[in-house]
This record gives C-alpha cells, sequence and structure tokens, in this order.
C-alpha cells in the first residue's frame, strides 16, 4: 500500500503541473439551505488572499472573505419583513491541489466571525474545486459551513477568481 501511495504522488509530481501563487480576489454568490433556508434567499461573497506556490502541484495561503445573506422576503404566502441580513467575516488558512493544469481541490478552514446583529461566530470550512478558464482566472463551486453553537450555515456557491502575480 505504501509503495502504491509513494508511486501516485511521485506520478503527481512529474506531471509538469503549474500553481497558481499570488493575490487572489473574487467574487462568489450562492443558495443556503438547512437551518438558514427559511431566512435567507441568497448569499453573495468578496473574497480576498494570498497563496504561495509549493512546489507545482500544491498551494498554500490565507484567506479571508465578506459573506452577506440576504434576508428571505416571501415564505408560504406570509410576507415576512422583520427577517435580518446574515453577515460574515471569515478569516482562514487555504490549500490547494492541482491535479492538472487546469484543475484544482481546495479547503479552506478557520473562524467566522459574525458581524451582523444578533449573528455569532463559528467554525469555517469550505471545501472547493476550481477550473483554470485562462492564465489567471478561475471559476469554481464550493460549499461553505459555518457550525454556529445551535445552527449552522450552509450555502452551495459558484465563484470566479483573479490572481494577480506579484
Amino acid at each position: 500500500m505504501k509503495k502504491t501511495i509513494c508511486a501516485f504522488f511521485l506520478t503527481f509530481l512529474g506531471m509538469g503541473l503549474h500553481a497558481q501563487g499570488g493575490l487572489k480576489v473574487g467574487i462568489q454568490a450562492g443558495l443556503p439551505f438547512d437551518d438558514f433556508n427559511d431566512e435567507v434567499s441568497v448569499m453573495v461573497g468578496l473574497d480576498v488572499g494570498y497563496m504561495w506556490t509549493l512546489g507545482e502541484v500544491i498551494d498554500l495561503g490565507v484567506t479571508t472573505s465578506f459573506i452577506h445573506g440576504f434576508p428571505e422576503t416571501f415564505h408560504t404566502d406570509i410576507v415576512l419583513t422583520d427577517l435580518p441580513n446574515v453577515q460574515f467575516i471569515p478569516v482562514a488558512g487555504a490549500v490547494r491541489i492541482w491535479t492538472s493544469n487546469s484543475f484544482s481541490l481546495g479547503i479552506e478552514a478557520g473562524q467566522a466571525f459574525g458581524i451582523s446583529e444578533g449573528n455569532e461566530d463559528g467554525l469555517y470550512l469550505r471545501p472547493l474545486i476550481g477550473y483554470l478558464m485562462g492564465p489567471n482566472t478561475e471559476v469554481n463551486f464550493s460549499y461553505t459551513s459555518i457550525k454556529l453553537t445551535d445552527k449552522s450555515w450552509t450555502t452551495v456557491n459558484f465563484g470566479i477568481l483573479h490572481t494577480f502575480k506579484l
């Protein structure tokens, strides 16, 4: 088993992959489900981070975001106008593994700070799959989870990210 894992790892190292280090700025939009499904209709976010390349396959970095959930206005024929916005600022470490020249798998993990009134902090986790559309532009699909004390913020997202090489 160890030989198989080692051979698999060395195969990826020798494929001539290129990582995407630098300043990353992007936007994301998503749909909530589970605990916030009745309170929030859609969410948007702004992502900023910096990634360092650790070879040709792995990037390591830090990231932060601003997540804004818009309140639901209609729910089973009853107009709800008193629901608040839901806002978080996650601060996280990030890892990306480039499986080819165009595809990456990644995860961000850290702490999300609730900044809207009545919102609390929680553990932040965001796995993602990225596709490089050009030398510096990527589209990605992700799942965001913020574990709060008595409920969880969960969304499925689509994002666009641009890398500025510094």
